[in-house]
């Protein structure tokens, strides 16, 4: 029989809980400040004032007007701060779904379009397509959920 043990040191998990405490500690660098930023916002009307400017696009989505701070945050600048966008605001499991799909398509615009024209390919052709799934997922899921 093989020991299972093998190559496991204390050491591994030391490194693992350091590893797992900086990654954390970087996530909420990024989430913490933005969860906070919405909540704040929340008792302005700003969050009125975007929701009552958005509320028309985003209704095709199914989904309420400050529901673009989300896809803003996302795409503008990645995941963690949509996440920490989208934690602060009083969306149903339906709404979340959407948002999480669309973004899975579209999301770090800035950065991944230029790694993308890096390599060679067209920025206006890379989001476009990413654009344009996200729109389209969106408008489905709308539908099927």
């Amino acid at each position: 029989m093989q020991d299972v043990n093998k190559g496991f040191s204390p050491n591994t998990l030391k490194r693992g809980l350091m590893s797992g405490l900086n990654i954390t500690w970087e996530l909420s660098k990024i989430m913490v400040p933005i969860y906070f930023i919405v909540t704040f916002l929340k008792y302005t009307p700003i969050i009125s004032w975007i929701s009552n400017l958005f509320a028309p696009i985003m209704n095709l989505f199914g989904l309420p007007g400050e529901a673009a701070i989300v896809l803003v945050m996302g795409n503008a600048v990645n995941l963690y701060a949509a996440v920490g966008a989208m934690a602060s605001l009083a969306l149903s499991i339906k709404e979340i779904s959407i948002l999480a799909i669309m973004l899975s398509f579209c999301h770090s615009l800035l950065v991944e379009t230029a790694l993308a024209k890096k390599i060679g390919l067209s920025a206006i052709k890379v989001i476009a397509v990413r654009v344009a799934l996200a729109v389209v997922s969106g408008l489905v899921f709308n539908i099927l959920l």
